[in-house]
């Protein structure tokens, strides 16, 4: 059985044991049965304590981050993911094999819209509102964030309810840019899902492309 970092702890933004919505819960406990070496909990967030960029995911897949206890290591979605950010020094490798590697990233966190694992990667809308206020807690404790790049749609209406903005105001669009007021910037990018990135619905170039304006919204010096 996995057990808990030493820094993952219970907090106003991360709770580790929580069961707040019953069917997500249901299927923790049926997958820790299943898989008793996965993580299989809350996935906490990962990376820089003081970010400039902070990328809003979905959710932990199933042999996924919901596995190995970080967010896009061990599944198809981190490989387009961590590679961007390694070539663009926001990374200190390019790939992402499990929570125990000696991985970092730059100015960056990754966090995402929901902490623990739904059936068929599709959250409800009654769950992302749930989780939602660990989404809100953790936005307020990294106020140096400059960008959020959402990745995919619910992602960006997570990030708009937990910043208490009106979706109307802001629709989703690959590469669309919003400025949220206070110097920050939302954009948005299509998920780096294995669907996306087969279909070419998103390619390494766009997604490089969009993550390279985050990075020059945020002030960083991305480089390659």
């Amino acid at each position: 059985m996995t057990s808990l970092k030493p820094d993952v702890r219970r907090s106003a933004a991360y709770d580790p044991g929580c069961t707040r919505c019953p069917r997500l819960a249901r299927y923790l406990e049926a997958a820790r049965r299943t898989h008793p070496d996965y993580w299989a909990r809350p996935v906490p967030s990962f990376g820089a304590e003081s970010p400039r960029l902070i990328l809003v995911g979905l959710a932990p897949g199933l042999h996924g981050a919901n596995r190995t206890g970080r967010p896009f290591t061990g599944d198809h979605a981190g490989i387009l993911l961590y590679r961007t950010l390694y070539d663009l020094g926001l990374a200190s490798s390019s790939e992402s094999a499990s929570a125990s590697d000696d991985l970092h990233l730059i100015d960056v966190r990754i966090v995402n819209s929901v902490k623990c694992v739904p059936p068929a990667n599709k959250p409800l809308p009654a769950e992302i509102r749930c989780c939602n206020g660990y989404l809100r807690e953790e936005l307020g404790e990294l106020p140096g964030a400059r960008v959020y790049l959402a990745l995919g749609r619910i992602a960006h209406d997570a990030l708009l309810l937990a910043r208490g903005l009106e979706r109307a105001r802001f629709r989703f669009a690959h590469g669309r840019e919003h400025q949220l007021g206070e110097a920050r910037w939302l954009i948005d990018s299509y998920h780096c899902s294995r669907y996306n990135t087969q279909t070419r619905r998103l390619t390494p170039g766009m997604f490089r492309e969009v993550m390279a304006r985050a990075c020059v919204r945020a002030g960083l010096e991305a480089s390659g």
